[in-house]
């Protein structure tokens, strides 16, 4: 079993900047791809950025410029820059990662979610 453990969540004022982390765990062949969703009050969750083990990346238009996702493959690790925060982004982030477990089983996991909230 993969499990995603997130960080770095947290309150922030407009314009503020955070730094998200996700590590997986378990017994992991490869991870294809690890990405960013969000999900505010009432909304569906969203993907906010991905990026494959090349590392390509894929951005949702509202982030572009202000959001940067990074991975460390050797760590099973991904991360999220988030800068210029604004109030629409307040929302749970959760981290997600997509790949080949020990067992050679494709696995799909989502970590437990972190709280981010910009507010003045």
């Amino acid at each position: 079993q993969v499990q995603l453990v997130e960080s770095g969540g947290g309150s922030v004022q407009p314009g503020g900047s955070l730094r998200l982390s996700c590590a997986a765990s378990g017994t992991i062949l490869d991870i294809y791809t690890m990405g960013w969703y969000r999900q505010a009050p009432g909304k569906s969750r969203e993907l906010v950025a991905d990026i494959t083990s090349g590392g390509l990346t894929t951005y949702a238009d509202s982030v572009k410029g202000r959001f940067t996702i990074s991975r460390v493959n050797a760590k099973n690790t991904v991360y999220l820059q988030m800068n210029s925060l604004q109030p629409e982004d307040t929302a749970v982030y959760y981290c997600n990662a997509d790949g080949v477990a020990g067992t050679y089983r494709r696995f799909g996991s989502w970590g437990q979610g972190t709280q981010v909230t910009v507010s003045s």
